[in-house]
């Protein structure tokens, strides 16, 4: 039993994990919350089905061009609906509104096209799995865990060596300062939802291999991608990664001794714990103690 809610709990922390990193890369550069950023995962999702369903492509290229599809849904959300609010000077509460109007739009939408049935993609077959230590992991988890590990060590090259990295490293940091360097900071911007959101739209590939596609399933994963910020620092993505598979092993955990249903208020206990405990997260900076030295 425990291998087996230690292997489930590294696989839900990993989709966690790509939620929370795409959501830790868009708030560090525009600042506020991007709740709609688990639709553009069940965007994603939604499309592959249609497409694979449609038109047989093959893998190699339905999987780019599912990613591609949600990278440019991103960048759209954020050029028509977020930057015209941001030039009107609208307040980080009016964008958060927004989002929530966006998320739920955007679910009724899925329903509207598709139905509110549960959609499975039957691309690989299901088979029993690979038995280590009595556990036992299918060969989909196994390739969500290898794809996983390798997207992060992307992002840390990424960000570390890249010139977009460093600069979107720099708006994260000092938005003004960036600005009097002569960096343009909408195209940053514009950048971190084509990123973020193609790295979501990997979340949805990967959650409908292994799991059930349904119109509500980008507020469960934005609720959990949420928490596994807040967890580990919203404006650290490192952060952002180990606080899912902490959400993701706690919640596996928690249920050896809760019944399956309390999953979620797993993840809302922990929430609310970090809120009042520490709200800036395991790896985030505390920006009141910082703005004192400063």
């Amino acid at each position: 039993m425990f291998f087996q809610l230690l292997i489930n709990g590294l696989i839900a922390g990993s989709i966690y994990a790509l939620i929370a990193s795409g959501f830790s890369i868009i708030y560090t550069t525009n600042k506020f919350v991007h709740f709609a950023h688990g639709s553009t995962a069940t965007v994603a999702a939604y499309f592959l089905y249609w497409i694979f369903s449609n038109f047989g492509l093959p893998l190699y290229l339905v999987f780019p061009l599912t990613i591609l599809i949600a990278a440019l849904f991103g960048f759209l959300v954020h050029l028509l609906i977020y930057l015209p609010l941001k030039k009107r000077k609208s307040s980080s509460v009016i964008l958060l509104i927004a989002s929530l109007a966006l998320m739920a739009f955007f679910d009724n939408l899925m329903q509207l096209l598709f139905g509110a049935d549960v959609k499975i993609l039957s691309i690989f077959p299901h088979g029993k799995g690979i038995e280590i230590l009595g556990a036992y992991i299918t060969p989909i988890q196994i390739v969500i865990l290898i794809v996983v590990l390798l997207l992060f060590f992307g992002l840390w090259a990424f960000s570390k060596y890249s010139k977009l990295g460093k600069i979107m490293r720099a708006v994260s940091d000092n938005p003004e300062l960036a600005k009097t360097t002569g960096i343009n900071s909408i195209r940053v911007q514009h950048w971190s939802f084509v990123i973020g959101s193609a790295i979501a739209g990997l979340a949805g590939i990967l959650i409908a291999l292994e799991h059930n596609i349904e119109p509500a399933m980008g507020t469960h994963l934005m609720i959990q991608g949420f928490t596994a910020a807040v967890i580990g620092g919203v404006t650290s993505i490192p952060g952002s990664i180990v606080g899912a598979y902490v959400l993701g092993l706690t919640e596996n955990f928690g249920i050896w001794f809760l019944p399956s249903g309390y999953k979620s208020a797993i993840a809302f206990v922990l929430l609310l714990i970090f809120l009042i405990i520490r709200p800036q997260g395991i790896f985030g900076i505390n920006q009141g103690n910082r703005d004192q030295k400063m």
